[in-house]
């Protein structure tokens, strides 16, 4: 190898190192993207999930409902007669 293969071996290599540093650089901030806009997903579900219990202890216990009305109409059928 003549000193010219190996000075232009080297540039090649340099700029080789150069191109992966910038793609590893380019992958961080990529994944860290990734990163916050999974936070922000899991966040919105904790949110979600807080707002589906809320909603799930405040309605109305209509089987339970459905059951005493069924009760007390047989109850007035057999008295009213």
């Amino acid at each position: 190898m003549t000193p010219e293969d190996t000075t232009r071996v080297a540039v090649e290599l340099a700029e080789m190192r150069g191109e992966i540093r910038i793609g590893f650089a380019e992958l961080r901030g990529q994944l860290g993207l990734a990163l916050q806009r999974t936070d922000q997903a899991e966040a919105d579900i904790d949110a979600l999930e807080q707002r589906v219990e809320s909603l799930e202890r405040g309605r109305w216990p209509l089987p339970s409902i459905a059951a005493l009305t069924s009760v007390a109409s047989i109850i007035y059928t057999v008295v009213a007669k």
